[in-house]
């Protein structure tokens, strides 16, 4: 069979092998994170946050058509959008490995060594493209709707498409496949800007082929142009384009007069004009290089011209508009992610620095009802303490107490260029990219978070990697050898892929240099430039995947490295089938065995259910309030796509800073009216009322809030204060809120349930909690101030008492959502998150939840295991205990029984199993003990594995344990002992108390070190 032909058949067979694996992992339904709001977007055609996804959310579109109608089924279409694209780049790779094995293996004229040649090329391919399949991060993205996905799959075919112009780049019109590759690359910027990251290798390979000479000089010069050309495409075409287009806008607008987007689109018409006039010029002057260069610009303009989408939805003021984009300024600062602020890369300061003076940069505009307004002035710092190359820089939030934890520094030390290095080595290349590698090729502990564990050799920490080859001799606890997620690969993948790599540079260092290009500016590159500043919301090894990829093509060519150390025992022929034989038993087959348990979520139903119960916690028309993504993205895929409780207004506090989004929440959306927001865009519009700062008035007692409200967003200038600078603002002058109720509108509304009208307070009093009001802080106050109680208000779970505003005396619990009720404060309740409005709950628990099939799943993940597995156990708990202090213990049983019925029995960390104890004292309580004996048996082999675990640590000095735990373990088996003996259970209690005993004394050291 012709060698071209089996390379295309084999092609398709990965393409086939890796699509069916995909499509039978595939989630069923939307995922965590971000999934929702792209599935929510595609659906809708709606906006994304930034940098904007268009083309990826058109894509999208077309896959969930095959949905026919059931909006149930979206998500599973667009999730299978994913896996198509996933295992089109599994054949790309094939084709690519090929490519470069074929150059790598010498052709002969004589047809038995050929055939020799082209097993080793296709063995080559497979072996690189299968393990690919199955790789950690790889496979993750390729089963959710997620633009890595597609951003993978372009990654894979502009690198296939320049080693096919490189095969034909001396015949005629080669250079139709440099265009195609400037298309999209183009396309690509409207999936994901990784891909962009490609164009130095993909320069040298043209450097290679083209130069006249090649040398160290000319290398180095083609090697920065490849720079300039990243530097081009990324900034030039990129932001420039936009951001120019903003500036003719500006003058179109407010100096001649015209309207919105006409300045714009003139610019658009001159720059088309002037590339129509360089190609034709270019042809007429016969300058082919400069034709090139044109038509590569042009269409990667072609590509780019997607985001023309943005403005377009964005104008049509879809639901999710994220930032409003329908103008030039908005635009540019919705694709360049000026939310997000800025990230020193060259020069900045130390994260101790402080600010000795600052200096005016670039006038900022927003859009105003005829004419682009000023917003404010770009503010540059100037910093006591700077460096080169800086790394320990931010002073966000908790981030420099993370630099001096993770650097081991004292609250007095200075920070300096060695602490500066040590934290890019240690916590930015190894702990985010090097640890992230090695769980793609060498093997992983578990699923869990590891970014603030430093890794090792002694022990184990959440999230390491590990090859699992001494794993036998740490004394690893069951909890992590018998998890779903340990995944030990022995370093199978890493060793060939490494000696593929070797077996390249020293046959091919042309060829091995591009692919190393590849690598590092897909990885590395990656690192240097995000410059992330410490804990990121998750860990970000998806980043990545374009190293990955590159590294994937070593594994594959590793097989010809095999071939050719056999072929110095054995025949040649046989030397071939062996190492293609080998190399896929031992890493594709590997891979794949260990990987298929921590990948298949084709039984996960967790993220839908959870939205689901989110919003059908609420009370009909409630306003919910939520603030991250996972309690978020989620909930608008529920009601943009299936429609569920369209009549819930959702709010996202995160976004609540932003006026367009405030703009927003005072329309009408699906079945919610708009929120109660009295406030008129220009009180607080871009750079008005940003924050307002609390300034002590001296206000004795309590004000109410609508009167707070009508002071902060006065514009008279008599309420406001003067700073030092002579600007005059806004300030707040008291903290005590309060508002007056009026009980007849509590009980017309149906606020609170009938056997509590008689608890309806006269006067709601809290104490705000933060010293400035930010734009979600006033906007919410506006709310508080004109709602009239005539609709429910309500929070998210999951909110973070910092955005509660100090509301939590008048929160109370009904099943995923604190419901606000202005009931008297009982003074005599200590932990006021577990308070409930008890029967409520009981219903939307018991009668109105989903469970995700929480207890079936073949597959949980980490969202599902560490953030709601322990919302699920907290929210059975108060349920539990609110019914028993109230009486209903019948009712107290039926929930303990369905808690049992549907939830896994999992011991996640120490911290989890001691509520899962609190589940076993209930039981012990309404008198099941049968229950109570199986939930403490659990809890009790896992304390064991854990403190067994950490004395043979304590043993070895290995440090590798958290005393903390230990003692919490020690304290858990206790209680047990305690609950065992209460209910008469000799037995237990005698074989508990032993253990403790046992324990105190192996663990003695760290008891003498506590006290």
């Amino acid at each position: 069979m012709q060698y071209k032909k089996i390379n295309n058949l084999l092609g398709w067979l990965c393409f086939v092998i890796a699509s069916v694996t995909y499509i039978l992992t595939l989630e069923p339904s939307v995922s965590f994170w971000d999934c929702g709001e792209f599935i929510s977007c595609a659906f809708r055609l709606q906006v994304a946050h930034q940098p904007g996804y268009p083309l990826f959310a058109m894509l999208g579109k077309v896959f969930s058509l095959l949905s026919f109608g059931n909006n149930a089924k979206v998500p599973y279409f667009t999730n299978l959008g994913s896996a198509i694209a996933s295992g089109t780049t599994i054949m790309f790779l094939f084709w690519t490995i090929t490519a470069l094995a074929k150059k790598l293996v010498p052709a002969t004229k004589d047809d038995e060594n050929e055939n020799v040649r082209t097993i080793l090329i296709m063995g080559a391919g497979l072996v690189g493209a299968l393990a690919f399949t199955y790789t950690d991060t790889f496979w993750f993205s390729a089963v959710e709707t997620i633009v890595f996905a597609l951003s993978a799959l372009c990654t894979s075919i502009v690198f296939w498409a320049i080693l096919k112009w490189d095969a034909h780049a001396d015949e005629p019109g080669a250079d139709k496949w440099l265009i195609f590759i400037a298309y999209i690359i183009g396309l690509s910027i409207g999936i994901h800007l990784l891909n962009l990251l490609t164009i130095p290798a993909l320069s040298l390979v043209v450097y290679f082929r083209r130069a006249k000479t090649i040398n160290t000089k000319s290398a180095v010069i083609a090697f920065l142009i490849s720079i300039g050309i990243l530097g081009l495409v990324q900034f030039g075409i990129r932001q420039w384009t936009i951001q120019l287009s903003a500036y003719f806008d500006l003058f179109f607008v407010n100096t001649l007069g015209l309207g919105f987007g006409t300045g714009s689109i003139f610019f658009f018409i001159l720059l088309i004009s002037l590339l129509v006039g360089g190609i034709f010029y270019s042809i007429k002057k016969g300058k082919a290089i400069l034709n090139l260069a044109l038509l590569c610009v042009a269409f990667i303009y072609f590509g780019y011209s997607a985001f023309v989408y943005i403005p377009i939805r964005a104008t049509a003021n879809t639901n999710l508009d994220n930032s409003h984009p329908d103008n030039a300024f908005t635009l540019n600062g919705y694709l360049n992610r000026i939310q997000y602020g800025e990230t020193p890369l060259l020069t900045g300061p130390y994260f101790d620095a402080k600010v000795i003076d600052q200096t005016e940069g670039s006038t900022l505009y927003r859009k105003g009802e005829k004419k682009y307004e000023v917003s404010g002035k770009k503010q540059h710092y100037i910093y006591d303490h700077t460096t080169v190359f800086p790394r320990i820089y931010s002073t966000e939030g908790q981030d420099p107490s993370f630099y001096r934890q993770w650097l081991q520094m004292g609250e007095t030390d200075v920070p300096g260029m060695v602490e500066n290095l040590k934290f890019f080595f240690s916590w930015q290349t190894y702990q985010m990219y090097v640890r992230y590698f090695m769980w793609n090729f060498a093997g992983r502990v578990n699923d869990g978070d590891g970014q603030q564990e430093m890794g090792g050799f002694k022990g184990y920490v959440d999230g390491d990697w590990t090859t699992g080859i001494l794993d036998g001799t740490k004394h690893l606890p069951k909890s992590v050898t018998q998890g779903l997620t340990y995944t030990p690969l022995y370093a199978l993948p890493l060793i060939l892929g490494l000696f593929g790599m070797w077996y390249h540079f020293k046959q091919k260092k042309r060829d091995a240099l591009i692919v190393a290009l590849l690598w590092f500016f897909t990885g590395m590159a990656i690192v240097m430039y995000v410059n992330q500043p410490s804990v990121q919301p998750r860990e970000r090894d998806y980043s990545y995947v374009g190293s990955f990829y590159a590294f994937a093509i070593w594994i594959g060519l590793g097989v010809i490295a095999l071939a050719e150390f056999l072929r110095k025992k054995i025949t040649p022929k046989t030397a071939a089938y062996a190492a293609t034989a080998i190399c896929l038993l031992t890493v594709p087959v590997v891979l794949a065995k260990q990987e298929w348990k921590a990948h298949d979520r084709s039984t996960k139903m967790i993220a839908h259910d959870m939205a689901y119960n989110y919003l059908m916690s609420c009370p009909p028309n409630a306003i919910l309030f939520t603030y991250g993504d996972n309690d978020t993205y989620c909930v608008w895929y529920a009601q943009e796509v299936e429609n569920i409780r369209p009549d819930v207004r959702l709010v996202n506090l995160s976004l609540f800073t932003g006026d367009w989004y405030i703009h927003q929440m005072q329309r009408k959306m699906n079945e919610a009216d708009a929120l109660p927001i009295t406030m008129p865009f220009d009180k607080y519009k871009d750079g008005i009322r940003d924050v307002l700062y609390f300034r002590d008035a001296k206000i004795l007692g309590y004000t109410e809030v609508k009167d707070v409200f009508d002071f902060i967003s006065s514009d008279d200038p008599r309420v406001m204060t003067t700073y030092p600078s002579g600007e005059t603002a806004n300030y707040l002058p008291t903290k005590n809120f309060k508002i007056t109720i009026n009980p007849q509108d509590i009980i017309k509304n149906n606020v609170v349930p009938a056997d509590k009208i008689s608890l309806i307070a006269d006067t709601m009093k809290w104490k705000y909690t933060s010293n400035y009001i930010m734009k979600d802080n006033l906007a919410m106050l506006d709310i508080l101030a004109h709602n009239n109680w005539k609709r429910p208000i309500c929070f998210a779970v999951t909110v973070g008492n910092e955005n509660l505003i100090g509301m939590q005396p008048y929160l109370y619990k009904e099943g995923f959502v604190y419901h606000l009720m202005p009931l008297k404060v009982d003074t005599a309740v200590k932990d006021e998150p577990s308070k409930l409005n008890t029967m409520v709950a009981y219903n939307n628990i018991m009668n109105k939840f989903k469970f995700g099939k929480f207890k079936t799943a073949k597959y949980l993940d980490h969202e599902s295991t560490t953030m709601f597995y322990p919302v699920m156990i907290t929210t059975f708990l108060d349920l539990i205990q609110s019914l028993i202090a109230e009486g209903h213990e019948d009712l107290a049983l039926k929930a303990l029984h369905k808690y049992d019925e549907v939830m896994p029995d999992l011991n996640v960390d120490m911290r989890i199993t001691g509520s899962k104890f609190y589940m076993a004292q209930n039981a012990y309580k309404l008198h099941d003990i049968a229950l109570a004996t199986k939930y403490v048996t659990s809890i009790n082999s896992y304390i064991v594995d854990q403190l067994e675990y950490a004395y043979a640590q304590l043993q070895n000095n290995s440090g590798a344990y958290n005393p903390r735990e230990v003692q919490m373990g020690i304290q858990l088996i206790y209680g047990m002992a305690d609950a065992a003996r209460t209910n008469h259970q000799t037995e237990l209690y005698n074989k508990y108390m032993a253990e403790v005993k046992n324990y105190e004394t192996k663990f003695a050291s760290i008891f003498k070190q506590g006290e």
